[in-house]
């Protein structure tokens, strides 16, 4: 009988040859696209002498390239999507140590951010010292439901009672999975680095503690050579024990591009849809920390969502090693865009949170930090203060006033004009809309002429909010 089965190539695979009968892939109808699919192809870990560094991408005196074969793959996001935090832990790396007082602070405005859905799910904190255990009981102490508090510990076994004291039901264990960090940094194999990992993962089950495998420099990593089958083995470890592993992806030196039709490994669309299509593993267990070394943190998380990331891992204002992480705010207000909803997340907790920080940690953020500096909603141009003053959403991204606390301001300088000095005075006085002046009042001219003489005289810097207020004193004073 002619066998009509339908055979196909699998990717990274040059010729049939290549594949025995055991990874040949057959079609079978799918029932979600309720199409024609090709089966997953079973990839085992290719024992290489020699790391592959992919040089045709990553030629360490050229900048990194960008390499396109065409083949896209399709938007899957999950139906509930998460947001996970690592400021007690990756973001505590590059930074001196927050204060027991600190982290319990910052957990608690982590809290009311996440709202009571619980949308920031987790967070993550070290359990080395005694200062670290305190830090997670203080934090545990609270009885907050959301972030729920997990732990990061090396890939060594003894380090699982320690999770297990702090009853922590979920850590974080390093599985670098580049041959840079393989070969290089571990001295080893392929195949001694997947044993080693296997037997940590399967200690953790063991313990009754689900592991989370940090899948360090995937960007860099052999896809099929190892990333599918480590975590085709550890999703078989898991089924076996009855249990889940999470699988975060760490784009470590942010090389993830977000383009449609990238090659790997560098595609995030690519890694997200093979891991769930090639490993099996479900949205609700993959996870996405990124690092921003070329400006594409916040998309590339948002692009991990779309293609099927159930969650992407943040820490406070991006802050983290050498250009930072994804900032928990700007994937806040990415969810809102992408869900249509805020999903009762308080983002007013982020300026709070921008003011702790300013105010108790000792730490400014850049003034134009987008939501939280101070001049992410601040015009100095006259031009722009005009358009503020006859309706603010002109030159407003949304109402910052309702979502964040900061209506829009204007600095004053030489060209923030009439209508700037006005629109100055009703959002610093906080004066009702019959009550308001323009750009015509009185007092907006009294203190206008004032300025412009001082500019006429020489002077540069902007003018302070204490001046304006003293001559508006001066003017109420006549």
């Amino acid at each position: 009988m002619k066998d009509n089965t339908v055979y196909d190539r699998a990717p990274g695979i040059a010729n049939f040859d290549e594949l025995d009968n055991s990874k040949t892939r057959r079609t079978k109808l799918s029932g979600k696209t309720n199409l024609l699919e090709m089966e997953a192809v079973h990839y085992e870990v290719q024992d290489i002498p020699e790391p592959n560094l992919f040089r045709e991408f990553f030629e360490y005196t050229e900048i990194p390239k960008v390499g396109f074969n065409f083949r896209t793959s399709p938007y899957d996001m999950p139906e509930q999507i998460f947001i996970t935090d690592s400021t007690f832990r990756d973001g505590q790396q590059s930074r001196e140590p927050y204060t027991l007082k600190q982290i319990t602070d910052i957990y608690t405005l982590l809290s009311k951010l996440s709202g009571p859905e619980g949308i920031i799910r987790q967070t993550e904190f070290f359990t080395y010292s005694d200062r670290d255990k305190a830090a997670i009981r203080a934090c545990q102490d609270l009885g907050l439901e959301f972030p729920e508090i997990t732990t990061w510990i090396r890939a060594k076994k003894e380090d699982f009672s320690i999770v297990k004291e702090m009853g922590v039901k979920e850590t974080g264990i390093l599985t670098s999975c580049s041959d840079y960090h393989i070969f290089y940094k571990l001295g080893m194999t392929r195949p001694q680095a997947l044993d080693h990992y296997l037997s940590i993962v399967y200690s953790a089950f063991e313990a009754g503690i689900k592991p989370r495998c940090h899948l360090e420099d995937v960007t860099r990593a052999d896809f099929y050579g190892f990333v599918v089958p480590f975590v085709t083995a550890v999703q078989d470890l898991a089924r076996q024990g009855g249990m889940h592993a999470k699988i975060r992806l760490c784009d470590t030196m942010g090389y993830g591009v977000p383009y449609p039709g990238a090659t790997m490994p560098r595609s995030v669309a690519g890694i997200i849809y093979g891991l769930k299509q090639y490993a099996g593993v479900p949205s609700e267990d993959l996870e996405w920390h990124g690092h921003n070394d070329f400006y594409k943190a916040v998309t590339n998380a948002a692009t991990a969502w779309l293609y099927g990331c159930g969650a992407v891992n943040c820490t406070l204002f991006g802050i983290g090693e050498r250009t930072g992480n994804i900032p928990v705010e700007a994937m806040v207000f990415e969810y809102a865009q992408l869900k249509g909803t805020l999903n009762g997340m308080d983002t007013t907790a982020i300026t709070d949170l921008a003011r702790y920080y300013e105010h108790q940690v000792g730490y400014t953020l850049p003034a134009q930090t987008p939501f939280a500096g101070a001049n992410f909603n601040v015009t100095r141009a006259g031009i722009h203060a005009d358009g503020l003053l006859k309706n603010e959403e002109i030159y407003n991204i949304f109402d910052t006033g309702k979502f964040l606390k900061r209506p829009p301001l204007v600095n004053i300088n030489q060209n923030s004009g009439a209508a700037g000095v006005a629109h100055w005075i009703n959002v610093s006085y906080g004066l009702d809309a019959d009550k308001q002046v323009d750009k015509h009042s009185p007092v907006v001219v009294y203190v206008k002429n004032w300025i412009d003489s001082e500019y006429a005289g020489g002077r540069v810097a902007e003018i302070g909010a204490a001046e304006i207020r003293s001559k508006i004193d001066e003017f109420l004073q006549q």
